[in-house]
């Protein structure tokens, strides 16, 4: 393998909190082995664009607290063609980048696996997305500090349900995944949680309703946006009719979960991934995502780490079903 000496670092995809962190952690470690480091701002469009420069210890200061990524991120319908990765290639010969990481989740891993093979450029992946759903980390980049965000919110939800005997539908994000929806309904007292994962029966959500405590004067109902029943609105509407005592309203929290400081523990996520990545490059690593398993940073690779579970842990479902009562 050839020597490395300037890695080139982006972000790719949706935004998640301690992409910043991830970001200064990969510079500063770059540097601290004598590398170069050069930033690619929104991610593979700008490396077909050559939107490329320089980064060095003072590009990253002051910015392990900041939310969203000061490298940006957008989509690329040009880098899915080999013409367009042609060109990103020929844009990172021209700046001298030999070795990258890319911070993101499945889009983003799914093009560094094509772009890897194709090139033979190094590539190592950082999992940057709040939903938490790729293989081969305990815990992706951003989703500690959403759930957090999420707890908050619903917090704030029920004071309003509990005031005025409502029957709150709270929406949260998870196309694919419920573990936003499944922690943050156990977290925050939810009656009920949807997730796409588990083939949902409204009739057990009816049951649910009709059998909770009758002097409980407010209800919390978490929905995942991808649910197979529909995101909250459409529940709303199908509780309403069946309930029309209840006073039912819907609360779609959307993308302010993906802002905010990230917390302690995505920050440090997101450091120790970030200095294992350049490390993990020096000694040989590609076509890998870096994660931590069981407190120990672990390598696994993009075709395994974009392959989503259809499972989510049964004991935490339990947990649901008892607390609930």
């Amino acid at each position: 393998m050839a020597e490395i000496k300037n890695i080139g670092v982006y972000t790719s995809g949706g935004d998640s909190p301690g992409m910043n962190a991830a970001i200064r952690a990969v510079v500063r470690t770059a540097l601290y082995y004598n590398l170069e480091v050069t930033g690619i701002r929104r991610g593979y469009e700008g490396m077909i664009t050559g939107d490329l420069f320089p980064m060095d210890r003072k590009s990253v200061a002051n910015i392990v607290q900041r939310g969203g990524t000061i490298l940006k991120t957008a989509r690329s319908e040009q880098f899915r063609t080999p013409e367009g990765r042609q060109i990103a290639y020929r844009q990172l010969k021209r700046y001298g980048v030999d070795a990258l990481v890319g911070v993101g989740g499945d889009g983003t891993f799914t093009g560094a696996k094509i772009f890897s093979n194709e090139f033979g450029i190094p590539i190592v992946g950082l999992p940057g997305t709040i939903d938490n759903d790729l293989q081969g980390t305990d815990f992706t980049i951003g989703y500690d500090t959403a759930i957090n965000t999420v707890v908050e919110a619903v917090d704030k939800i029920r004071d309003t349900a509990e005031s005025h005997d409502r029957l709150f539908i709270v929406e949260v994000m998870g196309r694919d995944s419920g573990l936003i929806a499944l922690r943050t309904g156990i977290a925050s007292g939810a009656e009920a949680i949807l997730i796409p994962e588990t083939k949902n029966n409204l009739d057990a959500l009816y049951h649910r309703l009709e059998q909770g405590r009758r002097d409980k004067s407010s209800k919390i109902l978490i929905v995942a946006e991808g649910d197979e029943a529909g995101g909250a609105f459409e529940i709303g509407r199908l509780v309403k009719e069946k309930y029309p005592n209840y006073d039912t309203r819907v609360s779609v929290l959307g993308h302010m979960q993906r802002g905010g400081h990230p917390t302690c523990m995505d920050r440090v996520l997101a450091s120790r991934v970030g200095v294992a990545a350049v490390e993990a490059l020096l000694h040989g690593h590609s076509h890998e995502m870096i994660g931590i398993v069981n407190n120990e940073i672990s390598y696994t690779p993009f075709e395994n780490a974009i392959k989503h579970t259809t499972e989510v842990d049964s004991n935490l479902l339990r947990i649901v079903d008892i607390l609930s009562l």
